[in-house]
């Protein structure tokens, strides 16, 4: 006898929205197919639940009760004050070329003199590509099924916007490339975003990828955001991603990298005060000796979920992979790390390293851990460790002896603990504008080299 599982309202909610909107949606002919084939593949599935183990500690189905209806027009002029309250004075500050979706829509590019798309990069909106002939790369992406398909098929099916960006061979882009992506919407709303980066051969770029919401309605939302990088042979990527909400906001996110031989990929991740956010990272390397850094920093209060969830698959010989993450967590938050390595038989000489760490500022908040390895070569130097602790009493007893209030030698100790993860971005000016968001979260107005009265020397 076989059992009907019954499909939650979200999922027939999300059935009826894809009916509803799919022929408005951007694409050529060969679109709607992969569109509806995602679909398919999504009701097969429905949403994750705790029973398949990739998401046993993010239950989507029992968190997400309703599906949000799609992003309309921003009814808001798009102006430089609006993006410093999205983005944040030292994000917005950043020199860099900067390209910018509202509510799953590319609306403006901010782009310097001298910088423009020509020899060394060249982007094109996502919805002109699917709308249009040629990038065929882009096309195989988009139409391929994915193994763990929730987040992917979701985003596929409804997916509006986003970038495709290929820096040429042996070309050095000067100024980082920032895609930023905006929630403004006065009603709860959702959004599906995706960015394809081709980095060809002997390249040199960094991007970022800022997640944010503004107006009052905007911490309502929900977002699927997927971007996929092919890295070349000996290229190099700095890839940074900055994600910010509120108590009401989802966000899905999901990134697919490749490595080609001897390429270097490093990849950091902030989180800073979200509903409920998913960073999922699929890196698979396929050339020998190149390498990877993947590390990022998660920061929750209230009943903030962070899950961070990645596999790195090794299948070619020689390569080097290192993963940290930190979290800092207070009142009933909770962050998750699930990190997989998979070695396989033919990646002899793997170097891989993994850790995850926790600070726990309340006894009500909960981390959860699941290093794994699966190694099948014999020739290689694989470790993995996890971590969660207090603040050390002993630390803050020797800060307070030396005349620092309790709260400043806290906020001294827990930004102690997040410098490490901070240190993994090789750029001073994008460091210290993830530096500022975390002092923002911690609500911290002083320095050690302030004037003001109580500053420490």
């Amino acid at each position: 006898m076989s059992v009907a599982v019954s499909r939650s309202e979200a999922e027939e909610q999300l059935s009826r929205q894809f009916a509803t909107v799919a022929s408005s949606l951007p694409g050529g002919d060969w679109v709607p197919a992969a569109r509806s084939k995602a679909m398919k593949l999504f009701d097969r599935s429905g949403l994750p639940h705790r029973r398949i183990e990739e998401w046993k500690y993010t239950d989507l189905r029992a968190v997400l009760r309703s599906a949000f209806p799609r992003a309309g027009e921003s009814r808001h002029a798009l102006d430089g004050s609006k993006l410093v309250e999205a983005l944040g004075a030292e994000f917005a500050g950043l020199a860099c070329i900067r390209l910018v979706l509202v509510n799953g829509r590319f609306v403006k590019s901010f782009i310097p003199a001298g910088s423009e798309p020509g020899t060394s990069y060249d982007f094109n909106t996502l919805a002109d590509v699917l709308q249009g002939p040629g990038h065929d790369w882009v096309r195989a992406l988009f139409e391929a099924e994915r193994e763990t398909a929730a987040v992917s098929a979701l985003n596929t099916a409804f997916v509006t916007d986003g970038i495709a960006l290929r820096v040429s061979e042996g070309q050095t882009v000067e100024l980082p490339i920032h895609i930023v992506s905006i929630v403004d919407s006065d009603q709860p709303a959702a959004v599906a975003t995706r960015n394809y980066i081709r980095v060809d051969a002997g390249a040199r770029v960094t991007i970022i990828e800022s997640h944010l919401g503004v107006s009052t309605g905007a911490n309502e939302r929900q977002a699927t955001a997927v971007t996929q990088i092919s890295v070349g042979d000996g290229s190099e990527v700095q890839h940074i991603q900055h994600l910010a909400g509120g108590a009401d906001a989802i966000h899905l996110g999901r990134w697919d990298v490749e490595l080609a031989a001897e390429a270097v990929y490093r990849g950091f991740q902030l989180t800073a005060g979200m509903g409920l956010a998913r960073n999922e990272s699929y890196v698979r390397f396929t050339g020998p000796d190149a390498k990877l850094d993947l590390s990022g920093l998660m920061l929750g209060r209230g009943r903030d979920h962070i899950d961070t969830t990645l596999v790195v698959d090794h299948t070619t010989t020689g390569c080097e992979g290192r993963e940290l993450f930190k979290s800092v967590l207070d009142d009933r938050a909770r962050a998750v790390f699930q990190g997989k390595v998979i070695v396989a038989p033919e990646a002899q000489k793997t170097d891989g390293k993994q850790m995850a760490q926790a600070l726990m500022l309340s006894p009500d908040a909960e981390f959860d851990s699941k290093p794994e390895l699966e190694i099948y070569a014999d020739d290689v130097a694989c470790g993995h460790g996890s971590t969660a602790a207090e603040l050390d009493p002993d630390m803050l007893f020797y800060l307070r002896a030396r005349g620092l209030p309790l709260e400043k030698a806290r906020e001294l100790l827990i930004e102690s603990f997040t410098s490490e993860a901070l240190e993994k971005i090789d750029s001073e000016a994008i460091r210290a504008a993830a530096r500022a968001v975390v002092l923002a979260w911690l609500g911290v107005t002083w320095r050690l080299d302030d004037d003001s009265e109580g500053a420490v020397r």
